[in-house]
């Protein structure tokens, strides 16, 4: 049986044919997939009925079940998924304002069920990997939200690749939904709504430059190999320097710069030496950097820096002409802000 999920409109085509169908008949299966959220071939309506028989027979259109739907109190919602096999996984539903003073809605997606990183301060890291998800299981987490948005009439706009899993360690499935949300006639996310979060791959930053699906954010959190060896061991095998040098080279649009990541843990990265070292490093590259304070998790050995350590490392790096800003997490009443998503085994 073919999960219809993960098939690109490309895919779709050579299926639909394989079942002796004219093309026209993919375009308007894709349409009731990803424009109409249609579930069951019975809903397809302009489907000839043997089509849909024989839909029946070889393909079924996944979706994962929302066991758990959480609000914080700033309004950040959190749902518990589980997939086909029982696994499950969070995604965060996200509220910011636009430029404009509109609500502007994003879709924080897991990508692997735990992640094999093993970042230190990371409650996914903590759970240990169990396996990669399948675009399908990726893209579902778009249809649960539109699904959940579409009672209150809001839509949702951008996704971020920063839940649970490295991205870019589940390369095909992660560049499949890729190409996937891009299509005009699908999801139709433009790459500019879209960010990959990573803590670096070669081959991963390499395919996913050239393909200019989405914008790039790096999960940095250390100015140097030694300190990021202690706190993100797995990350650390790809060196700092090695990183930075295929991050320069990396393709960006005009006026594009690239966004890191920097979790301030109290009394561990967050003094003004590591803001000097991080503005030598910083100075190396066309980037922005988003300060993120650590968010509390049971079990882990790290704390917060107070608002004064905080505003001065920010400080430090703006005298240095760094772009820096201090990035407010959501949801952390509910266990959804940055680095705390973790799922049970079902």
């Amino acid at each position: 049986m073919i999960d219809l999920l993960n098939l690109d409109a490309d895919e779709l085509g050579v299926f639909v044919r394989s079942l002796g169908q004219a093309p026209f008949r993919a375009r308007q299966l894709w349409k009731w997939v990803w424009a109409k959220g249609a579930r069951d071939f019975a809903e397809m309506s302009d489907l000839a009925r043997s089509f849909r028989s024989e839909l029946e027979k070889h393909a079924f259109v996944s979706r994962p079940e929302t066991v758990l739907t959480q609000t914080s109190s700033d309004g950040t919602v959190k749902f518990l998924l589980r997939l086909a096999d029982g696994e499950s996984v969070e995604s965060v539903l996200i509220p910011s304002e636009s430029r404009e003073g509109k609500e502007r809605l994003t879709l924080c997606l897991s990508c692997q069920v735990g992640c094999p990183m093993g970042c230190t301060f990371c409650s996914t890291g903590a759970m240990g990997f169990v396996r990669d998800m399948s675009a399908g299981e990726i893209l579902g987490q778009v249809l649960a939200a539109r699904e959940y948005l579409s009672a209150a009439g809001a839509q949702l706009r951008n996704l971020v690749f920063m839940g649970m899993g490295e991205p870019l360690l589940n390369l095909d499935a992660v560049m499949r939904s890729l190409r996937i949300l891009n299509s005009e006639s699908g999801p139709a996310f433009s790459p500019r709504r879209i960010t990959v979060s990573t803590c670096g791959s070669e081959r991963g930053l390499k395919i996913l430059g050239e393909s200019g699906l989405a914008y790039l954010a790096v999960s940095l959190h250390a100015p140097n190999q030694a300190l990021r060896a202690r706190i993100m061991p797995a990350a650390a095998r790809f060196p700092l320097d090695s990183l930075f040098s295929l991050l320069r080279a990396y393709p960006l649009r005009a006026r594009e710069r690239l966004t890191f990541e920097y979790l301030l843990l109290g009394g561990v990265n967050d003094s003004l030496a590591e803001a000097a070292e991080l503005a030598a490093l910083m100075s190396r590259i066309k980037g922005k950097l988003n300060l993120i304070l650590y968010n509390p998790a049971e079990g882990l050995p790290y704390r917060a820096p107070g608002e004064e350590a905080a505003t001065a490392f920010e400080d430090y790096l703006r005298r240095r002409h760094i772009t820096a800003t201090i990035r407010k997490s959501k949801g952390s009443d509910i266990l959804a802000a940055c680095g705390q998503l973790r799922s049970s085994r079902a």
